[in-house]
């Protein structure tokens, strides 16, 4: 396999960066009011402690920061491999990938309070994807045919395909960290 395949094959992972920091990162930033208000819906938080205002903003940020670099790095080198399309179009994916994480991430918090589940509570598959279906979910919105043409084109499937492989170790590496850090409860 010559190295431009492979380049192309990494194109999903590199271009969904703006997706898997956010929800990470947020953790880092996180503390204070939670996005909930401490309200409760049917007897059950909506949310949880988990979800502040202070870590949402915090992991949006790093997330579009990171699609501002990717933005620098596509000017300063440009690529066939990956190809941006103008600043009016890659804003709005950016934007959509950085805060559909963390919206998915909510919806994610929000389906563990209606299973009972308290925080930090295991929740297989949920606590790994549900950042990727709403950063997914979010873009498609702004921009399907975006999404198309750089994450399901030709060879590029194969890099969603180890995308999607990679999120469980790279979330339970991040929670590990986390933990460590004292920013987590639990190490999952």
């Amino acid at each position: 396999m010559e190295l431009i395949e492979i380049l192309t094959i990494l194109v999903p992972i590199y271009l969904m960066l703006p997706a898997l920091l956010p929800s990470s990162f947020a953790v880092l930033f996180g503390g204070g009011k939670p996005m909930d208000f401490n309200r409760s819906w049917k007897g059950k938080r909506i949310l949880g402690d988990g979800k502040t205002w202070r870590g949402f903003f915090g992991g949006a940020f790093i997330g579009l920061g990171w699609g501002a670099l990717e933005l620098f790095l596509h000017d300063a080198y440009p690529s066939a491999q990956w190809s941006l399309p103008e600043y009016s179009v890659t804003i709005p994916i950016i934007l959509a990938l950085s805060f559909g994480s963390l919206l998915g991430d909510l919806g994610g918090a929000f389906i563990k309070r209606r299973l009972g589940l308290a925080r930090g509570a295991k929740a297989p598959i949920l606590d790994q994807y549900d950042f990727v279906i709403g950063a997914f979910l979010l873009c498609i919105i702004v921009d399907a045919s975006w999404f198309s043409e750089n994450i399901l084109s030709g060879d590029r499937w194969i890099g969603l395909v180890i995308f999607l492989i990679i999120v469980p170790l790279l979330h339970r590496l991040f929670n590990i960290i986390g933990y460590k850090m004292g920013k987590k409860n639990v190490p999952w």
